[in-house]
C-alpha cells in the first residue's frame, strides 16, 4: 500500500500513513493521466517526423522555414 508523509508546520509532527481510499483512486487517476499525455506527446513527435521525412527535410530547416 501506498504510503503519504504529512508534515504539521504549525507543530513540527511529522506522520506517515497509507493512503486512503480517495487518495488511492486520485493516485490512479493522476498516473493514467500522465501516461496518456505522455503517449500524446509521443505520438505528435511520431507524426511530425513522419511530414519531415515525406517533405525530405530535417527538424532544424523546418524551424528556419517556419522562423
Amino acid at each position: 500500500m501506498s504510503k503519504i508523509t504529512e508534515h504539521d508546520a504549525t507543530t513540527g509532527e511529522i506522520v506517515e500513513r497509507n493512503l486512503n481510499a480517495d487518495e488511492t483512486a486520485q493516485a490512479a487517476a493522476d498516473k493514467a493521466e500522465a501516461v496518456a499525455q505522455a503517449k500524446a506527446i509521443a505520438d505528435k513527435a511520431t507524426l511530425k517526423q513522419a511530414v519531415l521525412d515525406r517533405l525530405g527535410i530535417t527538424a532544424d530547416e523546418a524551424a528556419l522555414l517556419l522562423g
